[in-house]
């Protein structure tokens, strides 16, 4: 087991080696940042100065060795335009991408688990088919898209909540619901495919036969081991969230970090682009890494399968 979580722990750090040295040479083709900065009468020795002094005016093999000796350090360098470090804007933007990403978690439980079973339950019904309707919209329905339908319907025509910016604990229903949306549409079909394979089980019939009331059976019986891979699903998504809402926190304005990186692109702030982008592949990275080692615990094959471990 040992052996097991050290392959997959080196396998994280080569992994994150990999994503840091695409983003720093990606990032590097968008431009040179220096254009941004100084007026466009600028002389070429007021440019040169300023490349001097940000340090890109060492070749590339010197600025990635210099980027990732400070990084094993914990030092990700200055922002370029704000020259603060790059921890601090981390720092002031992840604890709000976080507290989205949960709200729109608990907005996808809460609506694709109960209307999972349902379906299941009524399958073959008017409401199967509807919430199989829905399920199809959530997962086709482009995030940015059903992201200004909200805002133009419940910001701007009806004005009852507000249509972007973090101003309220109500700031956070459109966006939640813009970015949890597709994962509920999700949770619902594993829900509902999970509840028909449990509903046939043998422990399920004999609950029944026992005279135990349908609704003990379907949600104290059932949902309990039908939920088993919903949960597992669930940690995943949440992870996808945080990286995935960029979109959702560009269309409302939302101060988080996947914006900060978009403004990042923009500017052409490269340690700003490369610290968020090594801190949502770190996050998603390291979710994987426990959901691996808690299915080696569940499944020993898993451990003994893997060359090596």
């Amino acid at each position: 087991m040992q052996r097991y979580i050290l392959s997959r722990l080196v396998q994280l750090v080569v992994s994150l080696l990999v994503v840091v040295t695409f983003v720093f040479l990606l990032s590097r083709l968008s431009g040179d940042p220096v254009q941004l900065m100084l007026d466009v009468r600028a002389t070429e020795e007021e440019k040169q100065a300023l490349r001097v002094w940000l340090g890109l005016d060492k070749p590339l093999p010197v600025q990635y060795v210099v980027y990732l000796r400070g990084m094993a350090t914990g030092d990700f360098g200055m922002s370029i335009l704000s020259r603060r470090p790059v921890l601090e804007h981390i720092g002031e933007r992840l604890p709000n991408t976080l507290t989205l990403g949960v709200v729109a978690m608990f907005f996808s439980v809460a609506i694709g688990v109960p209307i999972g079973v349902y379906s299941a339950v009524k399958r073959g019904t008017a409401l199967d088919h509807v919430a199989r309707v829905i399920a199809v919209l959530g997962q086709a329905v482009p995030t940015f898209w059903l992201g200004i339908m909200l805002i133009l319907l419940f910001g701007v025509w009806l004005r009852w909540l507000p249509p972007g910016g973090k101003q309220g604990p109500e700031s956070f229903i459109l966006p939640a619901i813009t970015l949890g949306y597709f994962t509920a549409a999700a949770i619902m079909r594993l829900t509902r495919s999970s509840m028909l394979e449990v509903l046939g089980a043998e422990y399920v019939k004999f609950a029944r036969i026992k005279g135990l009331r349908e609704r003990v059976v379907i949600w104290k019986h059932a949902l309990k081991n039908a939920t088993i891979p919903v949960l597992t699903f669930s940690v995943m998504l949440f992870v996808i969230f945080l990286g995935g809402a960029v979109v959702t926190e560009t269309v409302f304005a939302w101060p988080g970090l996947g914006r900060l990186i978009l403004e990042g692109i923009y500017t052409r702030d490269y340690p700003i682009v490369q610290g968020g982008v090594l801190i949502f592949s770190a996050i998603y990275l390291v979710a994987n890494l426990l959901v691996d080692i808690l299915y080696s615990y569940l499944n020993p094959k898993i451990r003994y399968a893997t060359p090596g471990a």
